[in-house]
């Protein structure tokens, strides 16, 4: 018999809610350079690499972050909003161009590493092992190649396990780094470390805002300081939908910031770019929520051998997808009694589902005043509307038309709010002089420019 596909969704076990998370899922290094096909191009200390992830680390950069911009507010009005004396500077104009390049070429490097990562590990749910193939390969981020192959941690026996017929965990008891074929070990572990790192870097968006004079929302402080935690959670506990954070964030940071660097250098940006950005910015958030929670509910089914010596079950021999092997498992699964169906949730340890629902509950406040922005101009235009009361259209297709605009209008200009609070004051305009400010625009009565739209 044909091995049947399987997938469905239940609620998570109530035992993965635990605070704090088990410390002994641990995380693993890269594998060192040249030691797989897919290894990084350099090798990171193991050493530093766990460091790094120390939880103090970005706890304490977070907290110093934070209570730096409240302060450095405070200094800015007190001062009148006064431009910082290095902010008229050569030099601080070069660095925030500079800036802006590196982060628009960082975060382009690091997308498409991610896009040849996904595409060596990730199966197609259109090959011989159906969805739960594909499934396997998107959930599980450790141990070699194959249906039911995965080495993951299981927080009732407090180890890792696996289902495997072949060896998969070390001498430690742990997975191997050098196993091919699954996301982290392919580069998630290496490009998702260095994406955590960048995480710091970018407060200095923040620290141009401030020496051009001028304010950091609370959000944008708050959007920072809390991709720093998530980023680490998701690492430091292997929690799957990191590669979703790092993927779609990587890549909407290598458009942002390369329309950064042409605004800073003065470049007229067709506003179709600005609005388009401003739409990927918030999908991002508003879809990458949905994507990480869902993991928590997922299952799937994977062939289990029940006449195993040991007391865990075992899987049939690396199954990649490629086609190769499914004769050989159908006929295994032909052994009556010899194997099973087992059902495999996508989330097994305490510290995947800790670092799940932290960026969950991390997103919520964007989410939420997204919504109150959506509604606040989704009212007023409709009361406008009304009170205007403009030509005698009475037609159900006229009301729909209306109501059409009113929504689209209203979700554009939700976007653009929750967009200026967490981006618009960054390093977009900080680079450009006074007298680049007042050739593209006007100066209003605050100071602030007012572009003109183009």
């Amino acid at each position: 018999m044909a091995f049947q596909s399987a997938a469905s969704m239940s609620w998570p076990s109530g035992s993965l809610f635990r605070f704090p998370p088990n410390p002994n899922s641990g995380f693993i290094p890269p594998p060192p350079a040249g030691s797989t096909p897919s290894a990084p191009p350099v090798t990171i200390p193991d050493s530093i690499y766990h460091a790094a992830l120390d939880p103090r680390l970005p706890i304490t950069v977070a907290v110093v972050y934070a209570v730096s911009a409240k302060a450095l507010n405070a200094y800015n009005r007190s001062t009148g909003k006064r431009p910082w004396a290095i902010s008229k500077t050569l030099a601080f104009r070069c660095f925030v161009i500079l800036h802006n390049v590196f982060l628009a070429l960082y975060s382009a490097w690091t997308f498409l590493g991610m896009l040849r990562t996904l595409r060596r590990a990730v199966v197609s749910p259109r090959g011989p092992l159906g969805f739960s193939g594909f499934l396997d390969s998107l959930c599980q981020l450790n141990g070699p190649r194959g249906l039911g192959n995965a080495a993951f941690f299981d927080d009732e026996t407090n180890s890792w396990r696996s289902y495997s017929t072949e060896p998969v965990l070390n001498q430690d008891g742990v997975p191997s780094r050098l196993a091919a074929g699954r996301i982290w070990n392919e580069g998630l572990a290496f490009y998702g470390w260095l994406f955590y790192l960048s995480k710091f870097y970018e407060v200095f968006d923040t620290l141009i805002i401030l020496a051009k004079g001028k304010l950091s929302s609370t959000l944008q402080t708050y959007h920072h300081a809390g991709a720093m935690l998530c980023m680490w959670a998701g690492m430091r506990y292997m929690a799957v939908p990191i590669w979703i954070f790092v993927c779609f964030n990587s890549f909407i940071h290598s458009i942002m910031y390369t329309y950064y660097t042409a605004t800073a250098l003065n470049i007229r940006v067709p506003m179709f770019i600005k609005r388009t950005l401003t739409s990927l910015q918030i999908t991002q958030f508003v879809l990458g929520t949905s994507a990480a929670m869902v993991h928590s509910f997922i299952n799937y089914t994977i062939p289990v051998r029940t006449n195993s010596q040991t007391d865990i079950g075992l899987a049939p021999p690396a199954i990649n997808g490629s086609g190769g092997a499914a004769t050989e498992l159908d006929s295994l699964l032909d052994v009556e009694g010899a194997y099973d169906r087992q059902v495999m949730p996508c989330i097994t340890s305490s510290g995947e589902t800790f670092a799940i629902w932290l960026n969950v509950v991390y997103l919520l406040p964007l989410t939420y005043l997204f919504i109150s922005f959506f509604v606040e101009s989704y009212i007023r235009r409709g009361n406008t509307r009304q009170s205007s009361k403009r030509g005698a259209e009475g037609s159900a297709a006229a009301a729909v038309r209306h109501l059409s605009n009113d929504v689209h209008s209203a979700g554009w200009e939700a976007a653009q709010n929750v967009n200026r609070e967490m981006y618009e004051e960054s390093a977009e305009d900080e680079a450009v002089s006074a007298e680049g400010n007042q050739a593209n625009g006007r100066v209003a009565a605050n100071g602030r420019v007012l572009r003109r739209r183009h």
